[in-house]
């Protein structure tokens, strides 16, 4: 109760929740984790934050920053420990438009992030269905991907600087606005990713681009995989490299998506095996003047490509936006893809990463090990092909082939030159697979990392490493 009664005198009672104000963070997005902290802290500064950190440690109770729960490995999970949520800090600090980044707290919700770059003609480029309640500290503890990794790249690869509380209270400030800093070892790197097992995110500056003026968006069926990639390919060569997503749903999917969703319509008379959602985004002007015909530019390219691999027999069938309207309709079919797939339970999800030549291969190989596991399972697929990532569902109809199918997916994966986690992070759902899969001297070092920043192990314990 000495701890308690601190917490409440360091921050004020209505922003300590215990009891039954614990309810709405005993659980993440996907139900499979129920948890149980002491109390939710909720501070709004960094100086709070560390605050609350360094009088966690004299007691010594595990932190756990939790951000918009949308997590979908266990990583905010605790019996016992204190959750510190950042929602409070949802200030956008500033938005240099000029400069093309945003300094933003780590509660801010993407979505608000989204608007603001808006107003100023610009965008945050981090997009997936969760954007209306995931924060950006917790896309950053997993470095989060999405669909326009393709074109920018995932979480990481958006972030300039960043400001984080240590395990012992002191505040690392590494909010840089700089592209380039060659000055020793790039600390902020280690943290994005960690999932706050070394300390928590704060603050950070995001980088922003140009909004599009000009898409070009269309729902593709392809003869097979190779195709698809023919297909990325080209579009990336003829665009100078426009392309924003590249979605596959496979006739799996569209087959649920119509069983579950009967109000979504179909792209197509028939099913195909292997369907594409298509986006290419220009920020160019001159890719925004509309013609005689009613196109703009962009889209006449996409047109006549996808024209010309449908004469080589490569593009099956196709449509392409004509409106907002239609391009919204179709990025629908793929935003209900976590809807749809836990539509039918009990699942064994994955979350794996391939080479973009080795993904047509996965499928025969998985599809060959898994009978004997259990004949009567089922699949289901959705993918950021554009970068590899597959989410890759098994069905079983028995019980206790989890570790078994997750083993197989994993031998797979590996052979392919892949990785058993892509955008989803590690959490607590993927340590038996760092433990079989990661490099020993990578977990080695990994360990000792955490044993240097964390010596008591009260951050995020039991997350990430082994």
């Amino acid at each position: 109760m000495s701890f308690l009664t601190a917490l409440t005198a360091l921050l004020g009672p209505e922003n300590v929740v215990t009891g039954a104000g614990l309810d709405r963070y005993t659980h993440d997005w996907s139900g499979h984790y129920q948890t149980k902290p002491c109390a939710v802290a909720r501070p709004g500064t960094t100086d709070e934050v560390s605050a609350v950190v360094r009088l966690a440690a004299s007691h010594g109770v595990p932190v756990i920053p939790v951000s918009g729960l949308t997590g979908l490995t266990g990583g905010a999970m605790t019996e016992g420990g204190l959750f510190i949520s950042v929602e409070r800090m949802n200030r956008i600090r500033a938005l240099r438009a000029d400069a093309r980044v945003a300094v933003v707290e780590a509660g801010v919700i993407l979505q608000s992030l989204h608007d603001a770059a808006e107003r100023e003609g610009l965008y945050f480029p981090l997009w997936f269905g969760a954007r209306g309640s995931a924060m950006i500290g917790g896309v950053l503890s997993t470095n989060a991907g999405g669909s326009n990794v393709v074109r920018y790249g995932s979480t990481r690869g958006l972030c300039l600087g960043l400001e984080v509380v240590l395990a012992d209270g002191r505040v690392l400030n590494l909010m840089s606005e700089l592209h380039k800093n060659n000055a020793g070892y790039d600390l902020r790197q280690m943290f994005i990713g960690a999932e706050g097992t070394l300390g928590v995110i704060t603050a950070a500056t995001m980088r922003l681009v140009p909004r599009p003026r000009a898409y070009a968006t269309a729902f593709a069926a392809v003869s097979d995989l190779p195709a698809a990639l023919s297909m990325l390919n080209r579009l990336q060569e003829v665009s100078g490299g426009l392309v924003e997503a590249f979605e596959f749903m496979p006739r799996t999917y569209m087959e649920r998506l119509a069983a579950h969703r009967p109000d979504i319509r179909q792209p197509f008379a028939q099913m195909h095996e292997v369907n594409i959602l298509v986006e290419l985004a220009s920020t160019a002007p001159r890719d925004a003047l509309v013609d005689a015909e009613g196109r703009v530019p962009l889209q006449a390219l996409l047109e006549d490509t996808l024209g010309e691999m449908a004469e080589a027999g490569q593009v099956l069938d196709a449509e392409i936006a004509q409106s907002d309207s239609q391009r919204l309709a179709m990025w629908k079919r793929r935003e209900l893809a976590a809807e749809v797939m836990n539509s039918r339970q009990p699942t064994i999800d994955t979350d794996i990463s391939l080479p973009l030549q080795a993904v047509a291969e996965f499928f025969p190989r998985i599809e060959a090990r898994l009978p004997a596991l259990d004949p009567g399972y089922e699949t289901i697929t959705v993918a950021h092909l554009g970068d590899g990532n597959l989410h890759f569902t098994v069905y079983p109809s028995r019980e206790g082939i989890y570790d078994a199918v997750i083993e197989a997916v994993e031998d797979v994966v590996q052979e392919l030159g892949g990785s058993f986690s892509a955008e989803h992070g590690v959490g607590l759902s993927k340590l038996a697979s760092m433990r079989r899969r990661k490099d020993p001297v990578a977990l080695a070092v990994m360990r000792q990392v955490k044993a240097a920043l964390d010596p008591d192990n009260l951050m995020n314990p039991g997350k990430v490493i082994p």
